[in-house]
């Protein structure tokens, strides 16, 4: 008998390392995912060399395409690490996902560099400093006029849709400032009561109208992946193995500063998701996938979903935690189906089919989808 074949750790040709270079953060959001089960602060910067990373990337990817995302806590109170990296790995691809308010201490080299910088607001500047603090909106935006000369690559607004009150109007004004948004609607019990589930149905039928209105491109990458996952359905299987398209379980390494590895930034303070450790040198295939307990395949949104956030299923299905289940889980799915309902009733296909070749190309071959989770 034929020894049985052993599945490798990463799927595909592609590996991102989520890299966290400090657990510490400058700013205190209300919502937090990595303050959960205590995470945020626990670390200080990196404790392991560059010299330990070669090791483990020799090791265990040597055939792969790397994309690094410098990630926290605050990943720009440890600059030092972040340039030493990039010096280090000139043929990577970079992307930086911060709070934006220390932006303007990056140097010249290291912004030049950056494939996308994914700057986390929350909507225009009442609800993102409700959420962040007095005057972090406008540190933001005078951060991001100082870097865009300077930048390589593109800005993306990083929206965690929460307040009830976000309208279509406070989430197109963040267009001028950025190349993309892409938002997430919270993780976090207390965000979906029926008013709020309303209000969210509207701002998303206001946008999608006018996505499908423009004649330009409408760069919201909530809607751009969706519209590619219905007119071409072999995309939002390929790149992840036909698994979540939040790469979870096919290619995403979350490390942290002390160089233990999960599949999911937000699940780091559960011992039974961890999947490597950078230092002892190990890695196996990640521990969140696909069971029969999380219902999708069933679920009229899963060709274009692909299961969305691996991170609330694995809560809401498999650790069975009905609260989180009944007040985020579902409503985010309902959301999402509600967003594919939305796009069919103006007919993608025929869109797609006399668009502007330049629309479809940026529909289809986005960059910034490899950095996002695509769904939100």
């Amino acid at each position: 008998m034929n020894a049985p074949e052993l599945r490798s750790p990463i799927v595909g040709n592609r590996v991102e390392l989520n890299i966290f270079t400090t657990l510490a953060c400058n700013l205190k959001c209300s919502y937090c995912s990595i303050a959960v089960g205590d995470v945020l602060g626990s670390q200080g910067k990196v404790a392991y060399s560059l010299d330990t990373l070669d090791t483990f990337i020799a090791t265990h990817l040597a055939d792969k395409e790397i994309y690094v995302t410098f990630y926290g806590g605050e990943p720009t109170l440890n600059i030092p690490f972040m340039a030493a990296l990039m010096e280090r790995h000139p043929t990577f691809r970079f992307q930086l996902q911060t709070n934006g308010t220390l932006l303007h201490r990056l140097p010249d080299a290291v912004l030049a560099k950056l494939s996308n910088v994914l700057v986390s607001v929350d909507g225009a500047e009442h609800t993102t400093d409700h959420y962040r603090g007095r005057g972090v909106y406008r540190k933001v935006t005078a951060n991001i006029e100082k870097i865009r000369p300077k930048l390589g690559g593109k800005l993306t607004a990083r929206v965690t849709w929460g307040h009830p009150n976000i309208s279509f109007d406070e989430l197109d004004s963040l267009l001028p400032a950025f190349d993309y948004v892409y938002w997430q609607f919270t993780q976090a019990e207390g965000f979906y009561d029926a008013e709020a589930m309303a209000g969210k149905k509207e701002a998303l039928t206001l946008l999608i109208d006018r996505f499908f209105a423009s004649p330009a491109l409408y760069p919201f990458i909530p809607l751009m992946g969706t519209v590619r996952n219905k007119v071409l359905p072999s995309r939002a299987r390929e790149a992840c193995g036909g698994l979540s398209q939040c790469r979870a379980s096919t290619h995403i390494l979350n490390i942290l500063p002390d160089g233990r590895i999960f599949p999911c930034p937000d699940l780091t303070h559960r011992p039974e998701m961890q999947q490597g450790d950078l230092v002892a040198n190990w890695l196996k295939p990640s521990p969140l996938q696909p069971t029969p307990a999380m219902p999708c395949e069933s679920c009229e949104a899963l060709a274009f979903c692909r299961r969305n956030c691996m991170k609330n299923l694995y809560v809401g299905y498999v650790l069975d935690e009905a609260p989180y289940r009944e007040q985020v889980v579902e409503p985010i799915c309902e959301l999402v189906k509600f967003m594919g309902r939305e796009i069919d009733r103006h007919d993608p296909h025929a869109w797609f089919a006399n668009a502007p070749l330049a629309v479809r190309r940026e529909i289809t071959d986005c960059e910034i989808y490899d950095y996002v989770e695509v769904m939100p």
